[in-house]
């Protein structure tokens, strides 16, 4: 298994066809004071910049950041540019984002024993076509495979063999799984689970108790076991994203408000990738865990922010008046637009 992942994608592309901007912080996004940053370079990052975070606070972390428009337009081109190259060494490609897949090259169409060997030639493929670079993760599975990836950004890549995952996992701090936000390893540190071996201890019933179903998931990742395989050809059914509250939230104003950074999140997927959708799902978590959701559906696609966050709000106004606190609101958009038959069934984000 192997995943592949694009160095700080935009801001790379943005550095390789503008000269003026290599070696320079630079973030992709808008400038102005709502604006948000969509991606930063290498350079940017080492300030403490980093993708969804106000513009404001970019600007004020690093005064000499660059801003530059995203075009949105060139980074799909040229990230088909890349699945192709995937495609020359397997079919068995499952895209995560436009930067980034997972491949199962067991049986590769070059022969290539080894995926070491492999994800070596595409990395350098990928630099010889597209003048970007791009770093992998080598492993027995999926979650390890992305583990792997992060180990040596940017331009490097990073083996995890069946003797050493146990031992990476139980050593990682649970805040850097991958598939665990913020506030899930908040609430898991609320418990005294810190890292992977804490996580480990935990008892399959006891993480299903307090996760649901991402416990047995939890629960699995902690052993370094993950049997889900590459899924090509499938189709997106909705894209969404949610919010834990550290303190519950009541009336509406507050919970409008609250809204706001969710519905940014998933129109600015919705943005990069130019899919739409027509039904648009409210989900509510209540203090005692009671969740419910509710959806509408149009007659035509969404297409803009706007229309987004009064369909989301409208959902939420038909709840009131409530006699309980919220601690999790999430907003999704479903019935798609996307034909692309190469994407995963699902996109849900964390805040």
């Amino acid at each position: 298994m192997v995943h592949v992942d694009l160095d700080a994608f935009y801001a790379s592309v943005e550095q390789r066809d503008n000269p003026e901007l290599r070696g320079k912080p630079v973030a992709v996004g808008g400038s102005r004071e709502r604006g948000v940053v969509t991606a930063a370079s290498y350079e940017a990052r080492r300030f403490g910049v980093h993708s969804a975070m106000p513009s404001v606070t970019a600007r004020r972390k690093c005064p000499d950041l660059i801003f530059v428009k995203p075009r949105f337009d060139v980074y799909r081109e040229v990230s088909r540019q890349i699945r192709e190259i995937f495609y020359e060494y397997t079919p068995l490609v499952e895209p995560l984002s436009l930067d980034e897949a997972y491949l199962d090259v067991t049986e590769n169409l070059k022969g290539i024993p080894y995926a070491t060997q492999v994800a070596r030639e595409i990395r350098a493929k990928i630099w010889e076509e597209t003048h970007l670079t791009a770093s992998a993760g080598i492993s027995f599975n999926k979650f390890l495979a992305k583990m792997a990836s992060d180990q040596n950004k940017p331009n490097g890549q990073f083996v995890i063999t069946p003797e050493m995952g146990p031992a990476f996992v139980e050593s990682l701090p649970v805040s850097k799984f991958h598939g665990i936000g913020p506030a899930t390893a908040r609430k898991m540190n609320e418990l005294g689970i810190f890292t992977g071996l804490d996580l480990k201890a935990q008892s399959l019933s006891s993480l299903q108790e307090r996760f649901g179903k991402a416990g047995t998931h939890y629960f699995w990742i902690a052993r370094a076991v993950d049997h889900r395989p590459v899924q090509p050809d499938r189709i997106r059914k909705s894209v969404g994203a949610e919010n834990t509250f550290e303190k519950d939230l009541l009336g509406v104003d507050v919970m409008k408000t609250a809204l706001q950074p969710i519905i940014d999140k998933v129109w600015r997927y919705c943005e990069q990738t130019s899919v739409r959708g027509r039904t648009v799902t409210l989900k509510v978590k209540f203090s005692d865990f009671q969740q419910i959701t509710r959806s509408r559906t149009l007659t035509g696609f969404i297409v803009s922010r706007s229309s987004l966050e009064q369909t989301s709000v409208d959902l939420l106004k038909m709840l009131f008046p409530l006699d309980k606190s919220v601690r999790l609101l999430g907003v999704s958009l479903s019935t798609l637009n996307t034909d692309d038959e190469t994407e995963s069934p699902q996109l849900s984000f964390e805040l």
